[in-house]
């Protein structure tokens, strides 16, 4: 069985130092039953990571000596931008585009959309979303948890400028997302609302260079859309 990964904070690591896992992390580590001698993951979040044995466990925390440092190599960067979606759809598309390696998570407030986060509201549920993504990373024993950010529609194209290949989910493409030409530099998939992209929304992405693409023969929901497309990027 693969050992269990917890988060903690460090910038550095080597062979044979000690770590220390307290707060969160080291009570989830008691309602586990993680014991003295376990070999355990740890991640910072950032790529960085350890593999090790616990040696220590006291009432809020716990002490883990490297035994093997670990570094989050991508191929490349991938940013999900996920339309809001409705109850657990949208949870759902995060978690499963954390499990297939997003770099990075951004919440689009889509014109179609037909959740709308705005004040308190928005605040706690992008909260959710970085609650799950970073749940989702440890269960992936991912070393990297998604960054998660929100833009509206005006914000998308200044999100995406520093991206160098932007591709955008649409069932009448002409192009499948196996075809396209990429190079080694980042990537962004676009994932529409139930209701799909506007025309509006679609025209203004293309005319800054990003491409319409489609990941399959069917129209696929967007909690799932952005998991097939990632998937079929990483086959790549």
């Amino acid at each position: 069985m693969t050992a269990a990964l917890f988060l903690a904070e460090f910038d550095d690591v080597e062979v044979g130092r000690q770590l220390r896992v307290d707060g969160d992390e080291a009570r989830h580590a008691q309602v586990k039953r993680i014991a003295v001698g376990e070999t355990v993951l740890l991640a910072n979040g950032r790529g960085l990571g350890a593999e090790g044995v616990v040696v220590a466990i006291d009432k809020g925390s716990f002490e883990v000596r490297v035994e093997r440092v670990l570094r989050d190599a991508p191929r490349r960067h991938v940013t999900a931008v996920q339309a809001l979606a409705k109850g657990d759809r949208a949870l759902l598309a995060v978690q499963m585009l954390t499990e297939v390696g997003a770099s990075r998570i951004v919440a689009w407030q889509s014109d179609r959309s037909i959740v709308r986060w705005t004040g308190e509201r928005g605040d706690k549920a992008l909260a959710k979303w970085e609650a799950t993504a970073r749940e989702s990373a440890k269960q992936a024993r991912r070393l990297t948890v998604p960054g998660v950010g929100f833009a509206t529609t005006k914000q998308l194209a200044e999100t995406l400028g520093e991206v160098d290949t932007v591709l955008v989910l649409h069932e009448d493409a002409e192009a499948h997302i196996r075809d396209v030409e990429l190079g080694t530099g980042s990537v962004a998939v676009v994932i529409g609302p139930e209701g799909g992209i506007a025309p509006a929304e679609l025209a203004a992405l293309e005319a800054a260079g990003a491409t319409s693409v489609r990941v399959s023969e069917h129209v696929l929901r967007t909690s799932t859309a952005g998991a097939v497309a990632l998937g079929q990027l990483e086959m790549r």
